[in-house]
């Protein structure tokens, strides 16, 4: 199908019979190939993106496969790169050549985007559909991959989007590049609205499928239901869920009772339950993988574990009567005070720099203080060996004076030594203090400086690549996420059910109305906000302009105090702007015509016969003069002149306002001997200005200048013979 019939203009999306027909499949094992034939050595991040490999290797690719016009191009390219990052984990002998490879194919992907960025419903079409990567295969190849999957039909239907796939690759460049960004910043403000194909979900609600489209609130009914999915208005509903939440944990604790149930508990576990089913329904649609790469997402799962546990034990205690469970209980509910608090907190700065770094420390410090704790268990099974006859030491207590030394005080290492063993005590818990105050805690403090610096040098991807992953999850295609806690479970206890028995219209309907009754106020808040409040809408505007007016109408000395300039900012980039709107219709002459028209020369007087001296050689009109005057001595106007003079007896009749050349070529009818006498000094005088040009440092800066350009040449000449060579080589 021509990609021309299916887009009228740049206003319409691309059509679902269209996207549906795009093969997929084919693109995979050709770029594979493609770049398996240019890698055959480990290359830099920086060497790939440098000039003569971008002009010999990747503009070559990327116009080859930017002529097929296929929109599953850039998410070929993500998944060819996800194969060569998995190989490079396979085999460490080749890591630094695979990875190279998986450079390239994001490199690939980055410059095809560019090439679908005139149409913007096209290009958030290239990064939001979501491509089964078998579309386009033969039976054969399918039902080959079928059996190396085992005989499942579902692992067949896997699509991602570019998108997804970027998130899953980790292709932070690519992320981050000026193109992916705006289609990101659209779908976060609500400007693209798109909905996804709801297959891997709890509740499906697939019935109307809207496409791409740009959002307009004239066209969009007042309670539009599918506005609550918006990342942006999602993002501020979640820190109220995460408020409430917080507040119901307080309350339940503040009121615990171990012998019955009360009513904030009960508010608190519905409201907790409400939460788990929300973060389970996301890692089911997305994956685990994409829902783990938040850090956010292990905070919220680390919290879903000890409600679970604090659920298990508090049952059991209630069922059987045994208080110290429900005791315990409460005990490990008040340990998710320290997950619940700091993330509240980090829901409403998130994405910041200072977040990011505190996160990639937390990860590498856990990941640290494990490892360390893995090394010092053999530390630990021998003091417990040792000091099996002393009834004093448990394992146990063992581990908490592990613990206690580790954290600085090493006190009780020097006086606990000889109670395990009178000789091997003392030099083991000398040994470990040494290293664990010392060695191991520099260790530490090295790596997390080495992870603040990582994250400073590439503190711009790293906010952009959480950023989409953030915006990523924020579009969902759940019905489920259309509610807010603790309506998701009311939606949830409702519409299972009916999407077994009911019609998929049906099932919508009920959907829809369910969706408009329990988030009432927020539709209503969201619509006014959009048809009144927004940035752009009348009444927004109106109050901006009634504020100029009056901050204008202040007196001067008040509008330049200092503060009323920081808070209100400084008039003259109000001045700048003005100057730009204003159209001029006509143009400025800041040029005389006649200083243009001006002769170089200036003509000689005729009291003046002799040469030039050499200060007057050097003047500045002779250094700025055209190119075209300046010839060899061979061709030099003296010689042609002197040949027509010495020949003639007619002589040029100088005029006063005429350039010597003029008088030089100009023949008139009259001759006098004052005029030829005149004319030779004029030769003269143009052949000494001849000579210093051709001496100047003009001309020998002109010279060098040439030079340099043909030194260039062949210098470029060469790289592009060799480029070629490696090629053939490489092909060979």
């Amino acid at each position: 199908m021509d990609p021309e019939l299916v887009y009228d203009t740049h206003l319409l999306a691309p059509s679902q019979e269209y996207l549906a027909s795009i093969k997929v499949f084919p693109l995979i094992p050709t770029i594979k190939r493609e770049v398996l034939n240019t890698i055959d050595s480990p290359l830099s991040w920086a060497q790939l993106t440098a000039s003569d490999v971008n002009f010999s290797i990747v503009r070559p690719l990327v116009f080859k496969f930017a002529r097929l016009k296929n929109l599953a191009v850039v998410y070929a390219c993500l998944v060819v790169k996800s194969y060569f990052m998995e190989e490079a984990e396979n085999s460490l002998a080749y890591a630094g050549v695979n990875l190279s490879r998986a450079g390239l194919c994001e490199l690939l992907a980055m410059k095809l985007l560019a090439h679908f960025a005139s149409d913007h419903m096209q290009l958030v079409a290239v990064l939001t559909t979501s491509w089964n990567p078998l579309a386009g295969a033969s039976e054969d190849i399918v039902s080959e991959i079928r059996q190396n999957l085992g005989g499942n039909d579902d692992d067949l239907n896997y699509p991602q989007s570019a998108l997804e796939m970027a998130i899953s690759t980790e292709s932070k460049s690519f992320l981050a590049s000026p193109v992916t960004q705006k289609v990101v910043n659209d779908i976060y403000s609500g400007r693209v609205v798109y909905s996804i194909t709801a297959t891997r979900t709890i509740l499906a609600d697939n019935y109307k499928h809207r496409g791409i489209q740009i959002y307009d609130w004239r066209s969009a009914p007042f309670l539009d239901h599918y506005r609550l999915r918006v990342p942006r208005y999602k993002n501020a509903l979640t820190f109220l869920n995460f408020a409430l939440l917080l507040v119901t944990f307080a309350l339940c604790l503040s009121y615990q009772n171990v012998e019955k149930v009360t009513v904030w508990e009960v508010v608190f576990c519905v409201f907790a339950f409400a939460f788990t089913l929300d973060e389970y329904t996301a890692a089911t649609e997305h994956g685990w993988i994409i829902y783990i790469a938040n850090m956010w997402n292990v905070f919220d799962f680390g919290f879903i574990l000890i409600f679970i546990g604090y659920a298990i034990l508090r049952v059991r205690g209630l069922a059987y009567d045994h208080v110290q469970s429900s005791e315990m209980a409460f005990d490990v509910l008040a340990c998710g005070a320290c997950i619940l608090f700091p993330r509240l907190a980090f829901v409403a700065i998130s994405n910041t720099i200072v977040v990011i770094s505190l996160r990639a420390m937390i990860s590498e410090f856990v990941f640290f203080i494990g490892v360390a704790a893995i090394c010092f268990s053999g530390l630990l099974f021998t003091l417990w060996t040792l000091s099996k006859d002393n009834d004093r030491w448990t394992l146990g207590s063992i581990a908490w004076l592990m613990v206690q030394i580790w954290f600085g005080n090493t006190y009780l290492s020097f006086g606990q030594a000889e109670s395990f063993h009178p000789f091997f005590g003392p030099i083991l818990m000398t040994m470990f203090a040494a290293l664990s105050g010392t060695l191991l805690l520099t260790i530490l403090i090295s790596i997390l400086s080495n992870v603040v610096a990582r994250i400073d040098a590439n503190a711009t991807q790293e906010y952009l690549f959480q950023h989409t992953l953030t915006v990523i999850e924020g579009v969902k295609a759940d019905a489920l996420f259309s509610y807010q806690p603790p309506f998701n479970i009311l939606a949830f206890v409702l519409l299972k059910p009916a999407s077994w028995i009911v019609s998929p219209r049906a099932l919508h309907s009920l959907n829809v109305l369910l969706i408009r009754l329990t988030s009432f106020p927020i539709l209503v808040a969201i619509a006014i906000y959009e048809r009144y409040l927004a940035s752009g809408q009348r009444l927004r505007e109106s109050g901006k302009g009634a504020a100029h007016t009056f901050f204008h109408s202040l007196p001067r000395h008040i509008k330049h105090m200092p503060i009323v300039e920081a808070l209100v900012g400084s008039t003259s980039a109000d001045l700048y702007g003005a100057i730009f709107d204003l159209e001029i219709d006509h143009d400025f002459e800041l040029f005389d015509n006649e200083a243009e028209e001006r002769p170089l020369f200036p003509p000689p007087r005729d009291d003046v016969r002799t040469p030039p001296s050499p200060t007057a050689r050097r003047r500045p009109s002779s250094l700025f003069a055209p190119r075209r005057e300046q010839h060899s001595p061979i061709g030099s106007p003296r010689r042609r002149v002197l040949t027509n003079l010495d020949t003639s007896a007619e002589v040029l009749a100088i005029n006063s306002r005429s350039s010597p050349l003029a008088r030089l070529f100009t023949r008139t009818t009259t001759a006098a001997p004052e005029n030829s006498a005149a004319v030779e000094a004029s030769i003269k005088r143009l052949e000494t200005i001849v000579d210093s040009i051709k001496d100047s440092p003009i001309q020998r800066l002109k010279e060098e200048m040439k030079e340099l350009q043909d030194r260039q040449a062949r210098i470029e000449n060469l790289l592009l013979v060799l480029t070629r060579g490696m090629r053939n080589d490489s092909s060979g």
